[in-house]
């Protein structure tokens, strides 16, 4: 069964490290996306007939909708598509934007997962990255959202920020702790080109070296792990039987269809990506075209694949399964890259453990420069 993602491409304010495709908030233009998703969402049906297994409402930030555009959304949803009786439902939120009102909504149409996007409980660093909200609204946040019944939250945290240092961290991450997540994701900073970070000049001199980076990140396995986190997967956490499964769906080569203006596709061995214009998508769909990006569309031959699910793989604990890799593609691993996989074993970097390659933990956070010699 495929996996669903659906983009909400609106944002109170764009964060200043943010590179994806989002649009300011204006009510005018959500009544337009709205109409054009329902349009969307009825041509995309008609050709994947098979329920889906997850489903992940993602932007932009999606709890920026009001308390009836969220339950419109949510119906174009769920009258177009079907979902397993199990299916973990996740809407990414922002703490500023949650009203007891909304996350009612939310509950009544199925959602079973929220993602909170904190970042930092760093006031002083909140701001200098551009976020609405400050640490107080997170613990409203997280209030509101238990008080609605729900079970399963995700934080996402972000490390490696300008003039950011251990101490801070140390703080955000065990007040993280006090508010006990069922699921963390701790991402490091990454400076996009373009951004407004990427562009100020006095931010970027005030990023932590890559010595510091690295503390930061074997801090967090050190707290997280002593507090009953399970880290399995290079940015992610969870405690016992809340991995996300939409994210697993990812790693693991599985199919998804994404629906809403930038969203990816994967399908069949074809991946491709809607247009990124909101006027565009509205104009194609008004006029029966799927919203697809025609510079963003291609097949993947059988090596791309391969060379794929490697990598994805790698990031998870549980590695790639060699005998499954073999049934999947008729060929050994060991035949593709003899020479890269020899020479990391022997320097116990990868290591094999009950039929699957993995990559050793304390390697994770270099893993890019690991991966980057199967691509």
């Amino acid at each position: 069964m495929p996996s669903l993602y659906v983009h909400v491409p609106f944002c109170v304010k764009k964060c200043n490290y943010c590179a994806f495709y989002s649009e300011p908030l204006q009510r005018s233009k959500v009544e337009g996306y709205l109409t054009s998703l329902n349009r969307e969402a009825d041509l995309r049906q008609q050709k994947v007939q098979e329920g889906m297994s997850t489903l992940f409402i993602g932007g932009g930030t999606p709890t920026a909708l009001n308390e009836e555009e969220l339950d419109t959304l949510l119906s174009i949803i769920n009258s177009n598509f079907k979902f397993k009786d199990s299916a973990e439902k996740t809407i990414e939120a922002n703490p500023g934007t949650l009203t007891t009102q909304k996350l009612q909504t939310l509950r009544k149409q199925g959602i079973n997962r929220v993602s909170l996007g904190v970042q930092s409980l760093n006031d002083d660093l909140l701001r200098q990255i551009g976020r609405i909200h400050r640490s107080e609204e997170v613990k409203d946040a997280v209030r509101l959202i238990r008080e609605a019944g729900f079970k399963n939250l995700n934080l996402d945290l972000m490390f490696g920020l300008p003039g950011q240092n251990l101490a801070d961290w140390r703080d955000t991450l065990e007040e993280t702790l006090r508010i006990r997540p069922e699921h963390i994701s701790v991402y490091g900073l990454m400076v996009e080109e373009g951004t407004p970070i990427a562009l100020n000049k006095e931010l970027i001199a005030n990023l932590p070296d890559d010595d510091t980076q690295a503390e930061l990140y074997h801090l967090t396995r050190e707290i997280l792990g002593k507090a009953g986190y399970q880290h399995y997967e290079i940015s992610n956490y969870t405690l016992p039987g809340y991995e996300c499964q939409h994210n697993l769906g990812y790693w693991r080569r599985m199919e998804y269809l994404g629906i809403g203006p930038g969203a990816v596709s994967c399908l069949n061995n074809r991946r491709y990506k809607n247009v990124e214009d909101i006027l565009f998508y509205e104009k194609m769909l008004s006029q029966g075209e799927i919203p697809v990006d025609s510079k963003e569309n291609e097949f993947l031959s059988k090596r791309e694949q391969m060379v794929e699910l490697l990598i994805l793989g790698l990031r998870l604990k549980d590695g790639v399964n060699l005998l499954q890799f073999k049934k999947e593609y008729g060929t050994d691993l060991f035949e593709l890259y003899p020479a890269v996989l020899e020479r990391y074993l022997k320097a116990g970097v990868l290591r094999i453990e009950d039929g699957s390659l993995l990559l050793k933990p304390e390697y994770w956070f270099v893993a890019n420069g690991v991966l980057q010699e199967f691509v």
